[in-house]
């Protein structure tokens, strides 16, 4: 008997039900309609305009991103002469290629070709912003807390707290706030279990995104409303939420005139993140202690013996069955970042999926990183999503970067989600909630496009989108 539309399929030992496929408007159609017409207008315009050569100027392209990034893979696993070789080397491909387009009268020919592609890409966006539904997260009243209580740490950002004066416009709305200001290391967790105690009907926090992970794992102990202030250096969580990194005092507006969210937390153990687990390379970076005064030369320093096998324990990660064997960097997401992100530098448009998405980065060669250029189908990359992640290692301890802070912790390490189990406040008027960084889905754009194939592939219980996979 074959599947219905509510059919679930199977990915590893995960069931996962498709989405429903969502009435489109008519200029959804016609843009998805455009962007396929612009993506077979810049595949013609080099061997219309250029010929055979146009054949010349793809593998021209291509060998000079190949050696791009070998080059950049190089500076990365190497250190003295060899490094910055590699640097100029990376530099200098493209600049190559530009060159030898030029003389060759053909600049104008990749131009045309770019700037088409340019403008499909745009178009398609155009046409997938229109489902709201697919990438805004649902909003709920909220009233206003009469008794929130907010956690600032002044150090925070380069002193964000003081440079906005936060404090004092946080009190002239009515919320009691707590200071990190002393000289001994603060348990934010104990305070913030201290003011739910005392009655907190809101418990906020104004610093990096560990801080927020710890008050928001309490918030959610006692199904109260968390609230975000982008105090941080990087604001990875509020910029997922839509929050203005640039503008801290506006989030206080969310102490007035706030919406609620339901968001997903990510579990490490009996510890909350509200980013990313991290294991392998990265941690043990961040495990530095040089590495909170130098990042980049901490980074650069250790990243050759990592890369190279020469340091770390071997992990090996089971993601709801699917194994992912030896992977020299490891990351768990609270939801999965935006398509082919193997950073998690990207955005996370939807943060209620009661997902986790799972990265395993395994490069032994610049042979291997030149193969990272097929994004998703590349050697050594698994990208999935799980319900649950387990980590093993040849060694009982291994270090793990927890939103961007760096802890120890026993092997083997359990990460799981609690799906909606966070209530977070924003406020209303959010300038990150819009559609210019939408998701790519190619499934979608060909049911917009000719609705009769998303029809088919609902009918045969398909999803509209190719399936995550572990390379």
């Amino acid at each position: 008997m074959k599947p219905g539309r509510g059919a679930l399929r199977r990915i590893g030992s995960v069931q996962i039900k498709p989405e429903a496929v969502t009435p489109a408007a008519r200029s959804q159609r016609w843009l998805a309609r455009l962007s396929f017409l612009l993506a077979a207008v810049a595949v013609a315009i080099p061997p219309v305009f250029a010929g055979l050569t146009s054949l010349a100027m793809l593998g021209l392209g291509l060998g000079a991103a190949a050696v791009t990034l070998a080059g950049a893979y190089m500076f990365l696993a190497r250190r003295g002469v060899w490094r910055w070789l590699s640097l100029v080397a990376c530099v200098a491909a493209p600049v190559a290629v530009i060159v030898v387009y030029a003389f060759a009268a053909l600049l104008w020919v990749a131009v045309a070709s770019a700037a088409t592609w340019l403008g499909a890409g745009l178009t398609a966006r155009f046409a997938l912003a229109g489902d709201q539904a697919r990438w805004r997260m649902p909003e709920n009243p909220a009233y206003p807390a009469r008794h929130p209580f907010l956690i600032m740490n002044p150090k925070s950002g380069g002193g964000k707290v003081g440079k906005f004066d936060l404090k004092r416009k946080a009190e002239d709305l009515g919320a009691e706030v707590f200071l990190m200001n002393g000289p001994e290391p603060v348990d934010v967790a104990a305070v913030a279990e201290g003011a739910a105690a005392a009655g907190a009907d809101l418990l906020g926090v104004a610093g990096g995104d560990g801080t927020q992970a710890l008050v928001a794992g309490v918030a959610a102990r006692h199904d109260i409303p968390f609230m975000v202030i982008t105090a941080g250096t990087r604001n990875h969580f509020a910029l997922d939420l839509g929050l203005d990194r640039d503008d801290p005092p506006a989030c206080l507006g969310a102490l007035s005139d706030g919406v609620e969210l339901r968001v997903d937390l990510g579990m490490i153990g009996s510890r909350t993140f509200v980013n990313n687990a991290s294991f392998g390379a990265y941690a043990d970076v961040v495990q530095t202690p040089a590495y909170r005064d130098d990042k980049l030369g901490t980074t650069l320093n250790l990243l050759p013996d990592l890369l190279q096998g020469h340091r770390g324990a071997k992990l090996d990660a089971r993601a709801d069955g699917i194994e992912i064997s030896a992977p020299q960097a490891l990351l768990v997401a609270n939801n999965p970042y935006g398509s082919g992100d193997i950073a998690g530098l990207s955005r996370r448009l939807r943060l209620d999926r009661g997902t986790l998405g799972v990265v395993g980065i395994q490069v032994d060669s610049a042979q291997q990183a030149v193969g990272l250029l097929r994004g998703r189908r590349a050697r050594g990359l698994s990208l999935l999503t799980a319900t649950k992640v387990e980590i093993s290692a040849d060694h009982p301890q291994v270090p793990v970067g927890i939103d961007g802070e760096a802890v120890t912790m026993p092997t083997p390490v359990l990460c799981t989600v609690r799906p909606g189990a966070l209530r977070v406040r924003v406020p209303r008027d959010r300038p990150g909630v819009s559609s210019r960084e939408v998701p790519m889905d190619w499934g979608r754009l060909r049911h917009l496009a000719v609705p009769r194939l998303g029809r088919r592939a609902s009918k045969r219980g398909l999803p509209s989108a190719p399936a995550p996979r572990a390379g």
